[in-house]
């Protein structure tokens, strides 16, 4: 008996190309796997920008509750004690307060415009409620009297509120003629300056506002309507 060999794939080794290959001869094509859609991850973006923002109010809060700083009033330029306040004399200025001083809020600082100065306050220094005053000048029982008296009649420091000063009579005296007579003289406190003019050209005069008893202006005023008169400055003290 004949029998015959039949070609298994296996045997050839051309089955596996043959079975892949098409049946119309065209080249076979390779698919690429589609990547997975990465997600968004709303909700951690979310608590991401929260954290943030709590941060930055917690630092605002720290802050808040960790200073003092607060809007005061201060001087800008020195203060005379009686001068009369004005706005340009006041400034605002944030500073970490102490408890134990009286100052003023920055939003005070109009009403103190007009007021007088109960202190010397130098340029810079903080304004407390000890340093102005409502006082009206001058007071009762008291008056103003204006002096004009020439430089050479005047100490050679300048004049301020608040000095303590003595208004001398200095009659003229005729040539030759001596006195034991003790001038006659007015205390007083000076409440300001200001410097005036002599028309007749014989040099300015300063023109100083004291404030005495008024038992004793007319007195003073009869004494400096003379020009015969000398300013003393006996105390400085306030």
């Amino acid at each position: 008996m004949t029998t015959s060999a039949v070609n298994s794939p296996a045997r050839t080794g051309r089955g596996t190309a043959a079975a892949t290959r098409p049946l119309n001869g065209s080249t076979p094509s390779t698919e690429v796997p589609t990547p997975p859609r990465a997600r968004r991850r709303w909700g951690l973006f979310a608590a991401m920008v929260l954290v943030v923002a709590l941060g930055a109010l917690g630092n605002v809060w720290l802050l808040a509750s960790t200073t003092t700083a607060q809007e005061v009033v201060a001087a800008r330029s020195t203060i005379e004690r009686g001068s009369v306040i004005a706005r340009e004399d006041l400034m605002t200025v944030r500073v970490e307060l102490d408890p134990a001083l009286h100052t003023l809020p920055g939003g005070d600082l109009a009403s103190l415009v007009g007021q007088r100065a109960a202190l010397d306050v130098a340029a810079g220094s903080l304004v407390t409620t000890e340093s102005v005053t409502e006082t009206t000048v001058p007071p009762a029982g008291a008056s103003l009297v204006g002096i004009g008296v020439a430089q050479a009649r005047m100490p050679g420091v300048t004049l301020v509120a608040g000095d303590q000063v003595r208004v001398v009579a200095t009659p003229q005296l005729a040539t030759g003629t001596a006195t034991d007579v003790t001038p006659a003289s007015i205390s007083a406190v000076v409440v300001g300056t200001q410097t005036g003019t002599d028309a007749t050209g014989a040099g300015a005069q300063t023109i100083v506002t004291v404030q005495v008893p008024t038992a004793d202006a007319t007195a003073l005023a009869a004494m400096t309507a003379t020009e015969n008169v000398v300013l003393v400055l006996d105390s400085r003290e306030r």
